[in-house]
């Protein structure tokens, strides 16, 4: 129902012709994968509003606030929620931190619909969420594709390892140099976290550098535990979003 109004709204060719008035998207992969040391963390940080277990996450929310404190803080990048019914979201935020600072920014909403990465990308998202365990393998195969031809960044996200073994073969298709592999460590049938769950699936991935560790990361030694599995990329929200002043509590994860 949103993706048929949204398209009601703009058409595709209206969103073409926004896209083609864009320069190149910023380097989401770049940003977060680390190919020399092995001694630090590259934190995603994620802006949003609420959630449908935790409930209104930062009173105060301001998106370009927080976006800027995350920058000074250290992180690598940024994912920005778009959904707004259970996150408070909007797509104009993307633009919004993107005009602020210059860090990459993520998409993250339910893709369903290649319109949306069409629409991702003209709202100035250098990046897209892909959740394997909502898409088919064609879907996913058909907007990687689309993503690359746009010069943009999939973190394609699991949580069963048997959805995990069903897009395997498809991390860093067709190009991997635009693919990141996403383990969400929430169980969304309890919505109980546990980055242990990252330690598992890391044993069935070949290059644990394109790993992306989500939910349930707290503190320092999280980090530590994730990288002694190879693991260097982490997204966190919830719990930076809880403190007052983001930029330390980004620095106090970071360590």
């Amino acid at each position: 129902m949103e993706v048929a109004q949204a398209k009601l709204a703009v058409p595709l060719e209206e969103l073409r012709e926004r896209i083609s008035e864009l320069g190149r998207p910023r380097n989401f992969f770049q940003a977060v994968v680390d190919h020399g040391s092995t001694a630090r963390t590259r934190l995603i940080a994620e802006v949003k509003h609420k959630s449908p277990s935790a409930g209104v996450i930062c009173e105060n929310f301001d998106p370009v606030a927080i976006a800027r404190k995350y920058q000074v803080g250290g992180a690598a990048a940024i994912s920005c929620l778009t959904d707004t019914v259970d996150f408070g979201g909007e797509l104009e935020y993307i633009h919004a931190i993107r005009d602020a600072i210059s860090l990459p920014v993520l998409r993250k909403d339910f893709i369903v619909d290649p319109y949306q990465i069409l629409e991702s990308r003209a709202a100035g998202a250098d990046a897209v969420l892909l959740i394997a365990e909502c898409l088919r393998e064609s879907e996913i195969i058909d907007f990687q594709i689309l993503c690359v031809e746009l010069g943009m960044t999939t973190l394609l996200e699991v949580h069963d390892a048997e959805n995990l073994c069903r897009v395997l073969n498809h991390v860093g298709f067709p190009h991997p140099g635009y693919s990141l592999l996403g383990i969400n460590n929430r169980n969304l049938r309890t919505m109980k976290t546990d980055i242990n769950h990252s330690l598992r699936m890391a044993d069935l991935v070949d290059d644990p550098r394109i790993l992306v560790s989500e939910s349930g990361i707290t503190a320092p030694a999280d980090l530590q535990r994730l990288r002694g599995h190879g693991i260097h990329i982490v997204l966190v929200g919830e719990h930076l979003l809880r403190h007052d002043d983001p930029e330390q509590a980004v620095r106090a994860l970071l360590g």
